[in-house]
């Protein structure tokens, strides 16, 4: 087996130690026992994962984006799967300006999206509501969900459906039995996906969410906005570690790279 070469191998390391050296700082300073951010610090405490507990505001907030993600993610997903698999497997007038219109909002920055989602929901009478800003993070996610399952159908072989056609399968059939569960790893990849990008979306959130429809992200922006204190450093390492076993449950019960790259199982 070939080595691998020392500088390679020491960048690799640098690289790492650069990209986690930020997270590891954050949770270091989560630990002080100062009513203020501190490193290094004199002794550590539990003082500041205390505080979350008592403070009902970031315990909803987390909630409330939890709920938002799981939802937004899966109409996106219900919306990309048609549209995906019409777009790779289907010829018509039409396809790539219907490709481009649903992924343009990944093209436009999500301040312009804000103010104009902001305007639409104002006119129909939606604007801070839980449902609006729900239909708003689905318009945002809905690209990540098309891309991987459009890559997923692409790669499909139709032979396959048409075998099961030829011997009297139903079309609802055909697709429960045989194309979804062969495109099923670009759907996940892109539900989880979807999920993280609405649980983190901060800049459109701003202009649509209201005083009771903040998310985690609004929330925490709106705190460090007023007063600076080490309560955002233990709220963003408890969504570190909560991240983290995410991971590595998926990884070990069915694989990050069947996931995120929509490999076969």
């Amino acid at each position: 087996m070939n080595r691998t070469p020392p500088l390679l191998l020491a960048f690799h390391w640098l690289f790492a130690i650069f990209m986690l050296a930020p997270l590891a700082m954050v949770a270091l300073v989560s630990f002080t026992d100062k009513g203020y951010i501190s490193m290094p610090f004199n002794g550590a405490s539990w003082r500041w994962y205390a505080a979350i507990l008592k403070n009902g505001e970031f315990i909803d907030a987390f909630w409330r984006s939890l709920i938002l993600g799981v939802t937004a993610a899966t109409l996106a997903t219900l919306l990309a799967v048609p549209a995906g698999m019409a777009i790779a497997w289907h010829r018509f007038p039409g396809r790539d300006a219907i490709l481009g219109l649903l992924l343009s909002p990944l093209m436009v920055p999500h301040v312009v999206l804000g103010i104009a989602l902001l305007r639409l929901l104002t006119q129909l009478g939606a604007s801070g509501t839980m449902w609006g800003l729900t239909a708003a993070h689905t318009v945002i996610v809905l690209p990540y969900v098309l891309r991987l399952v459009v890559a997923a159908a692409t790669g499909f072989d139709r032979t396959v459906a048409q075998a099961a056609q030829s011997l009297g399968a139903s079309p609802w059939t055909v697709f429960r039995r045989v194309e979804l569960p062969l495109i099923v790893p670009g759907v996940a990849g892109g539900w989880i996906i979807a999920f993280i990008n609405s649980f983190d979306e901060l800049t459109m959130s701003i202009f649509v969410a209201s005083a009771g429809t903040q998310t985690l992200p609004v929330k925490m922006y709106n705190h460090i906005a007023n007063t600076i204190d080490p309560l955002l450093a233990s709220v963003s390492t408890v969504l570190i570690v909560i991240t983290l076993a995410l991971m590595i449950a998926l990884d070990r019960f069915y694989g990050l790279d069947r996931i995120l790259a929509g490999k076969p199982s």
